[in-house]
């Protein structure tokens, strides 16, 4: 039988037999045919419809969004393509800008040059961010503010360092909540309690402020609810979003 396997597919696109079966599941991605040995087969559109979702995620569509998008009665690929590539390209400007960024605080750190504060946040997307404050207070009413208030006068401080070390953080926390629902220990174990007594210090740190279990199990719900934070999540490691929840919330029920 023609076509490519699951796991051909996978080595491909770089997306994991896991997603791909995910898709599969949710009826955003269909094999081709499935052969006597249920394997999974996919053609030449098939590939091309992979595509289409994984330049959607870049750009931020929930895969809800996505399926909606490509199933859409006159759905023009060739229009898509080139509707991505100019956002891109959008992207790609903003993306050398912060590149300069980059390069001149390094400069400055290095001792080679001086930089202006405000330079330091040249690239970055102001639009995006007032955008993220403003569902917040929408969604979680006018106090959300007052938060959001003060978790940026407890960041006005900080370093380059400090953010580095607070993304790099949230980097080994995510990796090694993943590795953990792989390996499938139960949200409550030692090894992911570890991990959840380090995520509730990140948070802490990042609000400025306490986060009581009430907060901090509303926010691991946030993760499953909010489709940006499931893509996130999900697009790391399939079932990852709910895994956190879960921790979140046995970890707040026992230590918090």
């Amino acid at each position: 039988m023609g076509g490519h396997t699951v796991k051909q597919v996978a080595r491909l696109s770089g997306v994991s037999v896991r997603a791909l079966h995910h898709y599969d599941e949710i009826g955003l991605l269909k094999p081709a045919s499935v052969g006597a040995n249920g394997y999974r087969y996919y053609g030449r559109e098939e590939l091309l419809r992979l595509q289409q979702i994984l330049f959607h995620r870049e750009l931020g569509f929930s895969l809800e969004e996505i399926g909606r998008t490509l199933d859409a009665e006159g759905f023009d690929r060739v229009a898509a393509l080139k509707a991505h590539r100019v956002k891109l390209e959008a992207e790609a400007r903003r993306y050398r800008r912060l590149m300069r960024t980059i390069d001149s605080t390094l400069a400055a750190l290095e001792g080679d040059a001086k930089m202006a504060d405000k330079a330091m946040y040249r690239g970055f997307d102001p639009e995006k961010q007032a955008g993220y404050e403003k569902e917040l207070v929408e969604t979680h009413g006018p106090a959300m503010q007052g938060h959001i208030d003060r978790a940026k006068a407890g960041m006005a401080g900080w370093k380059q360092a400090d953010f580095d070390a607070m993304q790099a953080e949230a980097e080994a926390i995510e990796a090694g909540m993943a590795k953990a629902l792989v390996d499938g220990l139960p949200a409550d174990s030692a090894a992911v309690t570890a991990l959840m007594r380090r995520q509730h210090a990140w948070i802490v740190k990042s609000w400025n402020r306490d986060a009581p279990a009430v907060a901090f199990v509303g926010l691991g719900q946030m993760y499953v609810d909010d489709p940006r934070f499931r893509e996130r999540y999900d697009g790391r490691q399939a079932g990852l979003a709910e895994y956190m929840a879960a921790a979140m919330k046995s970890f707040a029920e026992r230590g918090l």
